[in-house]
């Protein structure tokens, strides 16, 4: 086996700064997960910019050695954009919460989803304001006690899936903060997509809501409780490989392998097709009843915002008579003092 050489190891990526997540974070395994990441995609680290906004997964700039920017609460989406716009060349990394994008980030956030400004968003969801010690979020399920809803939230959740779906988004993924193998391969498939890439990160804050995804989490039951969606293969689970997804009507159904039923039956995953009915299906799945989709769920080819801005403005300077700042002060009415 040829072994291949890199440019940097997963360690080369490991800022001087003391890192201060509480002690079990799920933030720690994210941190760990794309630095393994950046490392295998094989881009030097001067390529890289990590920006984000207000939160405790905000603080990720801090901690990893490349170009980065802690910007303002909600605003990464944003800042991300113009990073991107003005700079093509780089990978540039949009780090941020739940609260972070999807309340005062909405807007922001559901727009650069529109626009496919490639950029990777790395949504870290735990359900929870962490930083701020433990008020609702817009991804807080209906009902939980917090510091904010003593008697229970009475809002319904955002499904990040769908919305960004519904934003006219082209990639999105999930994963669980504690799989990092799973985890660095859809880090992975995030950077080399041109275009906006979503990926939702369960992760656990060990404080304000520990065990908030534990019931598909936990490695007694992860496997039956989860699917792991591949491009081009069967939609099949379960501890034994015995359960799978198939169309019934409009719907999803799970179905155990057996009784005439065999992985031929099987829906086979495809996150290409532009088929957002389908994959908006399969990012709201939820336990009981379904299994939660990790993996790539969607990840559909279109044009890019940041290609088509370069592309405009190459358009725009071959036909003008000024081509660059020079010309424009030298335009006009302009004299020469001695």
């Amino acid at each position: 086996m040829v072994e291949i050489e890199t440019l940097h190891s997963p360690k080369d990526f490991k800022s001087d700064q003391e890192v201060r997540w509480c002690p079990g974070c799920g933030d720690h395994a994210i941190l760990s997960s794309i630095m393994r990441a950046l490392s295998a995609l094989n881009i030097p680290k001067e390529k890289f910019a990590f920006i984000s906004g207000i939160g405790c997964s905000s603080r990720f700039p801090y901690y990893i050695d490349t170009y980065g920017f802690h910007s303002i609460h909600g605003r990464a989406a944003a800042i991300a954009s113009g990073v991107k716009v003005a700079n093509p060349d780089l990978s540039v990394w949009e780090i941020t919460g739940d609260g972070d994008a999807l309340a005062i980030g909405g807007n922001h956030f559901i727009h650069a989803v529109r626009r496919n400004i490639d950029i990777n968003i790395i949504l870290f969801n735990n359900e929870i304001y962490g930083l701020t010690k433990g008020q609702y979020s817009p991804t807080s399920a209906k009902g939980l006690v917090t510091k904010t809803s003593p008697y229970g939230t009475i809002e319904e959740p955002f499904q990040p899936g769908e919305l960004v779906v519904g934003a006219k988004g082209k990639f999105f993924a999930r994963t669980l903060d504690s799989n990092i193998k799973l985890s660095t391969e859809i880090y992975m498939e995030a950077a080399r997509h041109d275009g906006t890439s979503v990926v939702e990160v369960l992760q656990n804050c060990i404080i304000f809501n520990d065990g908030i995804h534990a019931a598909i989490s936990d490695k007694a039951h992860r496997d039956d409780r989860t699917i792991i969606l591949r491009q081009g293969e069967p939609m099949m689970f379960g501890k034994n490989s015995d359960k799978g997804l198939v169309l019934d009507g409009l719907k999803l159904k799970v179905v155990k392998l057996a009784n005439g039923i065999s992985e031929k039956d099987l829906l086979v995953h495809d996150a290409e097709e532009n088929n957002p009915g389908m994959h908006t299906m399969l990012a709201n799945m939820r336990y009981p009843g379904f299994p939660v989709a990790l993996g790539v769920i969607r990840a559909v080819s279109a044009p890019t915002y940041d290609m088509a801005v370069s592309g405009q403005i190459a358009k725009v300077k071959k036909s003008s008579e000024i081509k660059c700042v020079d010309d424009l002060l030298r335009s006009g009415s302009t004299w020469e003092a001695k």
